[in-house]
């Protein structure tokens, strides 16, 4: 599915639309439709963990939000070797609605939520 991105994608300032595909429930890859050479891992955060936030009405704005938009949500995994190594940032969460295709990424305040972390590792959420 294609997506137009509003704002940026934190250090890819130039990616203005991307494809996301799901691998399975967990994993998706997220590909620049206008470099195939930038492409992100993503994962559906609610498969690991409880995963609530505000989103900031710049945001709502940006993406057109309101009380009845389809959200979805991801957030970026850096890979490792081996798998289990690899970390999530969860303080930078990928928003999309997927009513009109729009998405944006935004920094969460480490303060006001102190239970989220900027590189947690995947294997401290293996069951």
């Amino acid at each position: 599915m294609s997506y137009d991105v509003r704002g940026e994608i934190l250090g890819f300032s130039d990616t203005a639309n991307v494809n996301i595909v799901e691998i399975d429930d967990l994993f998706s890859t997220m590909v620049d439709t206008n470099n195939e050479n930038i492409s992100f891992t993503i994962v559906n955060p609610y498969m690991l963990r409880e995963y609530s936030f505000h989103i900031p009405l710049d945001i709502k704005v940006l993406l057109e939000i309101n009380e009845t938009s389809k959200l979805i949500v991801y957030n970026i995994l850096v890979i490792q070797k081996p798998l289990e190594n690899s970390t999530i940032n969860f303080l930078a969460p990928i928003i999309i609605n997927e009513d009109n295709k729009k998405l944006a990424q935004f920094i969460l305040e480490p303060r006001k939520n102190p239970d989220f972390g900027m590189a947690e590792s995947i294997k401290s959420f293996k069951q």
